[in-house]
């Protein structure tokens, strides 16, 4: 997995969750309470879900196969979508199960101690793994919004980690008020409370999390800004004249699939046209370096088509064309 799939910041994560759900399942033993067996379980739920962005990150080096002749990319992408449902059952669903079971039935907390020292310990240590998530995220997200850069990144590891480990400190923070408050009223009840807001808040975020990846596992195109670079990259204002329509696809999170066809000249001669092409795909590539797949197909723009509309296909601005098609396809459009 490259820098980019945030290699460092689930290995921080992964570390501080073995740690913090050791602990909190100690806690739990000696006060019985259960804001610390649901936290315990979510923590090691998310153990679990960094050992899952692992494993994808490097099934997805594989070689392409016959079989598979785009790669195994996506694997990242399927096993981000496997944390989303691991995070909604095994961490949101037991703690509304367990939170319900102690509203039902409450009890006093035993050996106060233990569950406040743990979480004030979990709490330091989940601070150090979202820092790390966000330092690697922020190398990534430029100008764009928190919001923005989980819904855009291609890459799934970054923006799971970030969620996972806010949705944790959330978590930690009611899971201190459930317990503070059965402490300071000698009511279990706050408890069950506690563990029941735990429970709702990690089945919002494996929510969220599973459209994410639900999107990038159907497949999104380029960004915005490579799109641009693509098409600029193109043409050369000399043998390729402009863009007819373009089609971008993530066949992984480094690796991008171009196709486009092109407007060139009535009378260039096939020699030409083969050289051209060449040194497009050579300017794409150096312009967007994860566009590793190309195919480009040379056309001749249809003036009279593209003013009636009558032909889609050598129309950039027609509803089957995409809309990033620049306005100058050619000389012969003006």
């Amino acid at each position: 997995m490259s820098a980019s799939g945030g290699t460092k910041a689930i290995v921080a994560a992964l570390a501080a969750n073995l740690a913090i759900a050791v602990a909190k399942f100690v806690a739990f033993l000696f006060s019985g309470s259960s804001s610390m067996l649901a936290e315990s379980v979510h923590s090691l739920a998310d153990s679990g879900n960094q050992g899952l962005l692992l494993l994808g990150g490097k099934k997805a080096q594989r070689e392409a196969t016959p079989q598979h002749p785009f790669g195994y990319g996506r694997e990242r992408y399927i096993y981000a979508f496997l944390v989303s449902i691991v995070l909604f059952s095994v961490g949101g669903m037991f703690a509304v199960y367990e939170g319900y079971e102690k509203i039902k039935h409450p009890h006093a907390l035993e050996n106060w101690y233990w569950p406040i020292g743990v979480l004030v310990f979990a709490i330091i240590a989940e601070g150090f793994s979202f820092r790390t998530a966000i330092k690697e995220s922020n190398e990534l997200r430029g100008k764009l919004t928190w919001s923005q850069f989980i819904r855009r990144a291609k890459a799934p590891e970054l923006p799971v980690v970030l969620l996972e480990d806010f949705g944790a400190l959330i978590g930690l923070v009611l899971a201190l008020a459930g317990t503070g408050l059965a402490l300071a009223t000698d009511d279990g009840l706050w408890d069950g409370i506690g563990t029941l807001c735990i429970g709702i808040l990690l089945i919002a975020i494996a929510l969220v999390l599973a459209a994410e990846t639900k999107s990038l596992l159907l497949g999104e195109a380029a960004g915005i800004d490579d799109v641009k670079k693509i098409e600029t990259a193109l043409v050369d204002g000399d043998t390729v004249t402009g863009v007819i329509h373009m089609r971008t696809l993530h066949l992984g999170p480094e690796e991008l699939l171009v196709a486009a066809k092109i407007a060139v000249q009535h009378d260039d001669t096939a020699t030409e046209v083969a050289n051209a092409i060449n040194a497009a795909e050579a300017r794409i590539r150096e312009a967007v370096p994860i566009a590793r797949v190309i195919y480009l197909e040379p056309d001749i723009y249809n003036e009279a088509a593209a003013s009636t509309g009558t032909n889609p296909a050598k129309t950039p601005d027609s509803p089957t064309s995409d809309n990033s098609a620049p306005d100058n396809p050619g000389p012969d459009a003006n």
